[in-house]
């Protein structure tokens, strides 16, 4: 892959939060999925022993931004801050995760608290029907799930879960696609070229003694 320039990585970004916001405006999150390459791989951990992973562009859009968004309806994910990094091609996004729905007591959305954000990793495509173009090559997330667990059941005490969201918490377990134990995961959970050891900045540990 050819390496890209911080103003090619740049107004990727400005079109990656245009694509975001479209979605959001129209609740069909898979709009975004164009954005991913071909063979891209996105991810992130419920528990120590269910990860989710989508390996490929139609895993991502039947799945990771499809069954795993259906029923969000409202909901935006609004980028507080991004970090780039040209020399690794990498982005790291911030958000915010707000329901759409108000709080009668706070007169505020309901939240998920805590930090949550995006990794990607960006590359020009090389051959094939996105030649030249930057995509997502790979994604990881990461959100605070006893927050998203506790924001889910003010909801539910509220009585302002649309039947939409309900009809969404029932989706759970390793019955639903994408949905891993640990081992039977198809790729890293850390991004592939991280796992590979290609950015290590301190010497790997050794191991523990027998």
């Amino acid at each position: 892959m050819s390496e890209l320039s911080r103003a090619e990585i740049e107004e990727f970004w400005e079109s990656w939060l245009e694509v975001n916001r479209e979605a959001e405006r129209t609740g069909d999150w898979r709009v975004m999925a164009d954005e991913y390459a071909l063979d891209a791989t996105y991810g992130w951990m419920y528990s120590v022993d269910e990860h989710f992973m989508a390996v490929g562009r139609d895993q991502i859009r039947d799945w990771a931004i499809g069954i795993e968004m259906d029923g969000f309806d409202g909901w935006h994910y609004d980028y507080q801050v991004a970090v780039i990094d040209e020399k690794k091609s990498m982005i790291v996004g911030f958000w915010k995760q707000r329901s759409g729905i108000v709080d009668d007591k706070s007169g505020q959305e309901f939240e998920i608290l805590g930090l949550g954000g995006s990794w990607f990793g960006v590359e020009r495509q090389v051959g094939g029907p996105d030649d030249g173009q930057i995509k997502i090559a790979w994604q990881r997330d990461w959100f605070d799930m006893p927050s998203t667990t506790h924001t889910f059941v003010e909801i539910l005490k509220s009585g302002k879960a649309p039947e939409t969201l309900l009809k969404r918490m029932e989706v759970s377990g390793h019955g639903v696609p994408g949905h891993y134990h640990l081992n039977d995961l198809p790729s890293t959970v850390w991004p592939p070229p991280v796992e590979e050891g290609r950015y290590l900045v301190e010497p790997t540990a050794a191991e523990p003694s027998a």
